[in-house]
């Protein structure tokens, strides 16, 4: 195949492709992920709606290159080219919440032909609170349940929901530079990790950190008291809630800064319990020996789980992506 014709390779080339195979075979429909982390994600979604008539290929956005990431997927010679055959699959960062006062945004949220995550990106439907218990029974085996994880996101969202509304209203007016996602994302880290007999704590100290920048965007910019407090029901009717607002915060700062902060103290105590139960019910040492070595065989890596795992398919802003597959497919 000649460069000047990959170079055009587009929805309609796919399309032609199809023709010339039989009748019965399956139609072909591409689609341009952003990054490797990504093929897994996209791959399990469309994976549920392949059928006898078509069937989905996940793709990087060059063949030629290394490039990736959103902009390879839809500013490019491929962004015209997407259609039937050929669709781009990225994370919603904020374009999503910006509602088309940007180019990206207008293309995520105006084109039949990109699906996005709706959540930050894909480590935030990763981290989603309902599914994070049963991650640390994959990781160490035990079902102890020490700290009630959903009760603690659930809380830690409510508590920095304030903060991320002013966020978003900063950049729709493009001027992030007085409060980028960096400023954001300093505020409400978690710096240590989680003490699980106190996990109070932690979320009190990031309460008072929100507070704090609270007051001062608040007295630094007080002709935009109002229009924020609009934005938060604005916001809902686009699916952010307190209860949520944790699933559209930057999914890397999320996952690293707060989530592995409150699972790697929870999956050290309960692989400790584990293997204390071990030796008080081993008979001798050669037996106490074996099973804790075949106990620590069988344990994985909690930062390994939570990249790998499926248990976010049950979370609404999951389902609404099954649902613009859906959609999609009816075109």
């Amino acid at each position: 195949m000649s460069k000047r014709l990959t170079e055009n390779i587009n929805s309609s080339y796919v399309a032609a492709g199809n023709l010339l195979k039989s009748k019965r075979a399956k139609k072909k429909i591409v689609a341009y992920v952003e990054s490797y982390d990504d093929v897994l994600f996209w791959r399990s979604l469309l994976d549920e709606f392949e059928d006898d008539s078509h069937c989905f290929q996940v793709m990087l956005p060059s063949q030629k290159t290394l490039v990736k990431g959103k902009k390879a997927a839809l500013m490019n010679r491929l962004g015209n080219g997407l259609g039937q055959h050929m669709i781009a699959c990225v994370d919603a960062d904020y374009d999503y919440l910006l509602q088309g006062v940007t180019g990206t945004s207008r293309r995520i949220i105006n084109n039949p032909y990109v699906l996005h995550t709706y959540a930050y990106a894909i480590e935030n439907h990763q981290c989603y609170a309902e599914s994070l218990h049963n991650l640390c029974v994959m990781a160490t085996l035990n079902d102890h349940v020490t700290v009630d994880i959903p009760a603690f996101m659930r809380i830690y969202s409510q508590t920095i929901h304030p903060l991320f509304v002013w966020s978003v209203w900063f950049y729709r007016k493009h001027i992030y530079n007085r409060f980028s996602i960096t400023d954001f994302n300093n505020t409400v880290r978690i710096d240590q990790q989680v003490n699980i007999r106190h996990p109070e704590k932690t979320l009190e100290e990031v309460a008072k950190r929100v507070q704090h920048k609270l007051n001062w965007l608040s007295s630094r910019f007080p002709r935009a008291r109002k229009e924020v407090a609009a934005m938060h029901d604005e916001l809902r009717t686009l699916g952010v809630t307190p209860e949520n607002a944790y699933l559209f915060i930057q999914g890397h700062h999320l996952l690293e800064n707060v989530v592995m902060k409150l699972l790697t103290p929870i999956c050290n105590q309960l692989r400790r319990e584990r293997e204390a139960e071990i030796k008080r019910l081993a008979e001798h040492n050669t037996q106490m020996q074996n099973e804790l070595t075949c106990y620590q065989h069988s344990q994985c890596g909690i930062d390994f789980m939570l990249r790998k795992h499926l248990g976010y398919k049950e979370s609404p802003l999951y389902q609404r992506l099954r649902e613009d597959v859906s959609l999609l497919l009816q075109r």
